[in-house]
């Protein structure tokens, strides 16, 4: 079984993690994913379920750490809309 502490701190990591993309767009999709993703699953009642769907929770973790490094390494050479300055 697994504790609703654990799925709490599932979703804070992966929204922390979000939080680190420099992207405005990148971050707001993560965060928005992220809060779907719980509260679509927010009324789920059977263990092995829980475990499941608590597994691809952080299997998605891993895919958001990852390409947050390869976004790091390799940023983009334009800037977002949302990120230019008005003058």
């Amino acid at each position: 079984m697994v504790a609703k502490l654990q799925v709490i701190s599932l979703c804070r990591s992966l929204l922390r993690a979000g939080r680190k993309y420099p992207d405005y767009n990148i971050r707001e999709y993560t965060k928005r994913r992220a809060l779907d993703g719980f509260h679509m699953n927010k009324n789920l009642t059977d263990p092995s379920k829980v475990k499941e769907v608590y597994a691809e929770g952080k299997a998605q973790l891993e895919v958001v750490e990852r390409a947050l490094k390869v976004y790091l390494a390799y940023p983009p050479k334009t800037k977002n809309i949302m990120e230019l300055k008005v003058q």
